[in-house]
């Protein structure tokens, strides 16, 4: 039997058990996605030293986030298109939109494999990275650049998983990768004594393998997002309204990254002590980013699906109940890292400097993570919409153009590592004003259909 002639939970369930059902395979998708990089921290900066902790993320993760945060970004228009095109039960252009996908992941895919492999050395050295961090860091992001196209593909295969409603797959495919990363990171860098390389083999691989798992899933489901391999290539009209929607969404990750760039450059001025401290915060903040992150992707695909089936009603209540939902979590993250953060520092390094500095940037982030909240829901709502270019350029304006200026005005005047921080809960609260005001106005919702 044809899986969507079921009954569709998303367009016709009860709304809070929907968005549970569906948020918490995404949710833990996003824990075991989180968990590649955490691992690689942790393990090397255990086995290895401050220095390869620094390396692993700071200035290396922030590159990785500028070119694969774009490609994401511009995908993520698949996404929409093909929630909307399913929820209408569109069998043809459902299926044009998964084959424009995959092609688009692999020319992709492609592209920033050498760019990303070619240009990182040189980006490291611009962002001013110290010289004991610098050759593991160039040694961690060209070995994982070499596994961009089997990234770019999960990412997009998942996303149309996702889409049609499906948050489990891509969740059991990310358990199994994660694991794999974990015993390769334990076996490459604690037996083999590979250092920063090792972490990077084993991210490589695990890169690869989840690649391969959501592609299979594509080609055996029975539904109309059936991936057919002779079929993969370019539908143009599809395509254009993939880069419509996507586009945005990608430059506003450019512009994201490249002020988180801007500060992570600041950072490095610090020394190595504070980078490494950075970098361990990262992982420790990465609880509430992919926390968010579930809640945003849920919504798109609530709204998605809901305004190719005309239910504009359903979208607004699902809002509220998404934003109750992540309001209420940020509040609990925060009292958790807030009694606990010094012991979920102890994961990550032994060395009491390194610890010290970390706490002085967790209670500058913690209290006020509840600001954020409305810029990941809201915005996801609009773009399930087909409305990415409002979005794009409040969170351009609200958090990226006014987190640089703070860095180039405030900042120098009093040059201290809480002002830097206190760039990020400043801008949260801006951008979450703009985007109240925008969705209340309501125009999102009169967008023409695809």
């Amino acid at each position: 039997m044809n899986e969507h002639n079921q009954e569709n939970g998303i367009t016709n369930g009860v709304i809070w058990k929907q968005l549970l059902i569906f948020f918490f395979p995404i949710l833990l998708g996003t824990f075991f996605q989180q968990l590649y990089n955490t691992v690689d921290a942790i393990v090397v900066g255990k086995y290895v030293g401050k220095e390869a902790l620094g390396a692993v993320g700071g200035a290396t993760g922030s590159i990785i986030n500028l070119l694969i945060g774009f490609f994401v970004g511009v995908a993520s228009g698949a996404s929409v298109i093909i929630a909307q095109f399913y929820g209408a039960k569109n069998e043809e252009n459902t299926s044009k939109a998964v084959h424009t996908a995959i092609a688009l992941g692999l020319c992709g895919g492609i592209f920033f494999t050498i760019i990303g492999f070619t240009i990182s050395p040189m980006a490291l050295r611009l962002m001013g990275t110290p010289e004991d961090i610098l050759s593991h860091a160039t040694t961690y992001i060209q070995v994982y650049f070499l596994g961009t196209i089997f990234n770019l593909l999960y990412n997009i295969g998942s996303g149309i998983l996702r889409a049609v409603g499906d948050s489990k797959r891509p969740l059991y495919f990310l358990i199994i990768c994660s694991f794999v990363n974990i015993v390769l990171d334990l076996i490459f860098v604690a037996n083999f004594h590979l250092g920063v390389l090792g972490a990077a083999l084993a991210t490589l691989i695990s890169q690869i393998i989840s690649g391969l798992l959501v592609l299979n899933a594509l080609m055996k489901t029975t539904d109309i997002y059936r991936l057919t391999l002779k079929k993969i290539g370019f539908h143009f009209s599809i395509l254009k309204n993939i880069i419509q929607i996507g586009l945005p969404a990608g430059l506003q990750s450019v512009m994201y990254t490249s002020s988180n760039i801007i500060i992570q450059a600041c950072i490095n001025t610090f020394g190595t002590n504070t980078v490494a401290a950075w970098t361990a915060y990262s992982k420790i903040d990465g609880i509430f980013w992919m926390i968010m992150s579930a809640f945003g992707i849920s919504i798109t695909t609530f709204a998605g699906q809901n305004y190719g089936a005309n239910k504009f009603d359903r979208i607004k209540k699902s809002v509220r109940v998404c934003l109750g939902m992540a309001m209420v979590t940020a509040f609990g993250i925060s009292a958790f890292l807030g009694i606990f953060g010094k012991y979920v520092y102890l994961l990550f390094t032994n060395d009491p400097a390194v610890i010290e500095i970390g706490m002085k940037i967790l209670g500058v982030f913690v209290p006020f993570y509840f600001t954020y909240v409305c810029i990941e829901v809201l915005s996801g709502a609009i773009r399930g919409t087909g409305n990415s270019l409002i979005p794009m350029i409040l969170t351009c304006l609200g958090v990226c153009v006014l987190r640089i200026v703070w860095i180039y005005t405030v900042v120098p005047l009093h040059h201290t590592l809480e002002m830097v921080a206190a760039s990020y809960p400043i801008t949260w609260a801006v951008t979450s004003i703009l985007f109240i005001i925008y969705y209340m106005r309501g125009t999102w919702l009169k967008k023409g259909r695809y």
